[in-house]
């Protein structure tokens, strides 16, 4: 880690900001000074009220809305909307990308900030300007180039070409690398420290720990809307014992384990895959899954790990009435005997359920309640003469809302409105609602915090306790050690390892998972 000492000159200073929704005070006398040309960090729990001060910063939520002050640069400032705030150099990116897709990369950096004179766009000057720009973040593609077609990572980096485009000094990113891959992270984080020796002051919020270690300078943590502290990432504290810190301040406890314990007791086998094959849905020569064998016992949690394209996920939805991929051949057995899936429906009604990586696009209707989401799988259930009992709909939703923790005013709450672990918690309740013995978690704990994910720990050791077979896909070596009794490593789509968790290693699983298949 590279130590750097700061001469005390601030860049930013937000001053006791109170911000209310009605019935809910969302920020209370929360403090903030960030030093100019450091990367600094902010950490909290879902909800703890962390985008809503960046929203408060960059006039989201304009000068009036909230009690408090904001001084850049010394002087207090007050903005009316996100034009003031980005005429000041104030630039935020948030988790939700902000791009057109079906404009090029050129026209999406300088949207709204056309290179034109007398109204009419110079397309030479804007495309020679993109250019440049996409080179200092290190994105090399031709500026006319539909944005839509490029990745996740490929297009966090034009949102910072667009940053830069605007002069920015103060770089405000929500959750930059939550949904990029190992590589695109790596190569994210390169480029906020390049930012920041060339003078850009970066604020992240990100709940992965490991990257805040690694790049910040400094950390506020934010908890239940009030400021908790700020820490010196190098004040000579070990990465674990500021990452220890930092939860301790996030979650108001000491977390000594990470992972509840439980006590395992495995029981006959449930579910088991042979020779399961799989090729790619428009690429027919593609195979996917290639030869994958694999088994679950009840009250087992099972891990599959692989890096990014090995096949997991395509894995797991095949597996699952064949919602992804053709030519899908191999055996399904229940209790040992073989069961022919051919849909969604075919699965639920053997006890197969699959909880997505994606909650937003596969999980949920962001539009509808609480109540609607937990009972959408289950819903035969309520309706044995073909229509919905509301009254027991209700009580079902309700009795998952207090089993699972589920923290909404009511079932009757949009479930857009909960947070990242909430939306979970709501996903999770669908599925077991269907009754499953065999449940597939795939990236369960993406995007939420540490204080959710142990909630997520607890309540699949709880399912494991009561029988269930439970398979977890994760991206998290740690998760799959912690959570995991064995664990299966996959390489680009064959099984190439399986290793009981109390023996594994994340080096050795790492080797496993990199290991050459002779296809």
């Amino acid at each position: 880690m590279t130590v750097r000492t700061h001469v005390e000159d601030p860049i930013l200073q937000m001053r006791s900001i109170t911000k209310r929704f009605p019935g809910v005070v969302a920020l209370s006398d929360v403090s903030l000074t960030v030093q100019r040309g450091e990367i600094h960090a902010i950490c909290g729990e879902n909800g703890a009220g962390k985008s809503t001060l960046m929203k408060v910063l960059s006039g989201v939520y304009p000068a009036g809305s909230y009690d408090g002050e904001i001084l850049l640069e010394g002087e207090p400032v007050s903005f009316s909307g996100i034009n003031d705030s980005e005429a000041r150099g104030i630039v935020i990116i948030h988790q939700e990308l902000a791009l057109v897709p079906h404009l090029s990369v050129a026209e999406n950096i300088f949207l709204g900030n056309e290179q034109s004179t007398a109204g009419v766009i110079n397309w030479h000057e804007t495309n020679v300007k993109a250019v440049e720009l996409m080179e200092r973040v290190g994105l090399r593609e031709n500026p006319v180039t539909p944005v839509g077609t490029l990745g996740v990572g490929k297009q966090q980096l034009i949102e910072i070409a667009k940053a830069l485009s605007k002069n920015v000094r103060l770089l405000i990113l929500d959750e930059p690398t939550a949904a990029l891959n190992d590589d695109d992270s790596e190569h994210l984080l390169g480029l906020i420290r390049d930012l920041r020796e060339e003078g850009v002051t970066c604020i992240i919020i990100s709940h992965k720990l490991g990257e805040i270690a690694a790049v910040a300078d400094s950390t506020t943590v934010i908890r239940d809307g009030s400021t908790i502290e700020t820490l010196d990432m190098h004040d000579g504290s070990t990465p674990e014992q500021t990452t220890a810190r930092i939860i301790r301040g996030m979650v108001g406890r000491d977390v000594e384990h990470m992972y509840p314990e439980r006590e395992v007791e495995i029981g006959e086998e449930i579910f088991r895959i042979e020779d399961w094959h799989v090729t790619h849905p428009t690429q027919p020569d593609r195979v996917v899954v290639d030869g994958a064998s694999l088994y679950v016992r009840a009250g087992e949690v099972v891990g599959i790990a692989g890096l990014m394209g090995a096949g997991r996920t395509e894995l797991a939805m095949s597996v699952f009435g064949r919602s992804w991929g053709r030519e899908i051949t191999g055996t399904v057995s229940m209790h040992g005997k073989p069961v022919q899936i051919r849909d969604v429906s075919d699965a639920i009604e053997h006890g197969i359920a699959y909880v997505s990586e994606d909650r937003k696009q596969y999980g949920l209707n962001l539009i509808e309640d609480v109540r609607r989401n937990v009972t959408a799988a289950g819903l035969k259930k309520l309706a044995p003469a073909g229509w919905v009992n509301a009254n027991e709909e209700i009580a079902v939703a309700e009795r998952y809302r207090s089993s699972l923790n589920i923290k909404s005013p009511s079932v009757l709450s949009v479930v857009e409105k909960l947070s990242g672990g909430n939306q979970q918690k709501v996903v999770l309740s669908k599925w077991l609602y269907t009754e499953p013995e065999l449940l597939i978690l795939d990236e369960p704990t993406r995007g939420i915090d540490v204080g959710a994910k142990f909630e997520i720990y607890s309540i699949i050791n709880e399912l494991a306790a009561a029988g269930k077979a439970i398979l977890v896909i994760s991206s998290e070596l740690p998760e799959v050690l912690g959570l995991c009794d064995r664990i299966y490593t996959l390489s680009v789509g064959r099984i190439t390892g399986e290793v009981d968790a109390a023996e594994a290693t994340q080096e050795g699983l790492m080797e496993l998972m990199t290991k050459e298949t002779d296809r």
